[in-house]
């Protein structure tokens, strides 16, 4: 059995699809923990405390000694309470797999979204094929390095990678609703949709979901600061 649970805390935000990842997790594995919300604006004294190099959320608190970024604090769950479901697979090269694909999602195709928020007409239709490239690769490495894995990436429950995926993957229709456009193809990433709805189906990644029209309204708003500050 894993660690007896104390005193966990959550610092985040409700919109951030980083912070919903970590409440995911803690949720799967049936840990309680207080929800602390941040205002990224107006930061308080304890998350600058806490996550002093990044300064950013999330931040976990555990008997009072932090760890920051969601990845980081997605293993630090698994390997400190190590009640089922198990996150990360036991066996090494699968292990490999969801980190490499985890760290592609985050580094590769989440950063890629970014330049459409502060872009319209001819640059937003590049930035749009650079994405599209970058997704074209994400659903074929899915496809090769998890075929028959379902209905999650993970098979039967959520993994490490399905969480990695899941909250800024299931809320993609309000990207697009402010973008204006369609990113998701169901022809062309049929992998990708398929794991989107299972989760979407999860009762744990339903509660943990934030409403759509409440988020199309934040992403609105950074999308026209985005572009108020864009000399494009």
């Amino acid at each position: 059995m894993g660690e007896v649970v104390s005193e966990i805390k959550l610092y985040g935000k409700w919109s951030s699809s980083y912070c919903m990842r970590v409440e995911l997790a803690l949720k799967l594995k049936g840990i309680p923990y207080e929800s602390i919300e941040e205002d990224l604006k107006n930061k308080s004294d304890s998350l600058l405390k806490y996550n002093p190099v990044h300064k950013k959320v999330p931040v976990l608190l555990h008997n009072g000694r932090p760890i920051a970024e969601s990845l980081v604090i997605l293993e630090y769950i698994d390997e400190t309470w190590t009640n089922a479901p198990l996150l990360l697979p036991k066996d090494p090269y699968e292990q490999a797999k969801v980190r490499f694909w985890a760290n592609f999602y985050d580094q590769k195709f989440l950063p890629s979204t970014a330049p459409l928020m502060k872009l319209k007409g001819e640059e937003q239709e590049k930035a749009i094929e650079e994405l599209l490239k970058i997704m074209n690769l994400l659903e074929e490495g899915l496809s090769k390095d998890f075929a028959g894995k379902t209905p999650y990436l993970n098979d039967e429950t959520p993994g490490y990678l399905d969480i990695a995926i899941s909250m800024s993957a299931c809320t993609y229709r309000a990207f697009e609703a402010v973008i204006g456009t369609q990113l998701i193809d169901p022809q062309r990433h049929p992998k990708f949709l398929s794991l989107v709805n299972a989760l979407k189906d999860h009762p744990l990644v339903k509660e943990t979901l934030p409403q759509h029209d409440k988020l199309v309204a934040v992403i609105q708003m950074f999308r026209d600061e985005a572009l108020k500050s864009s000399p494009n």
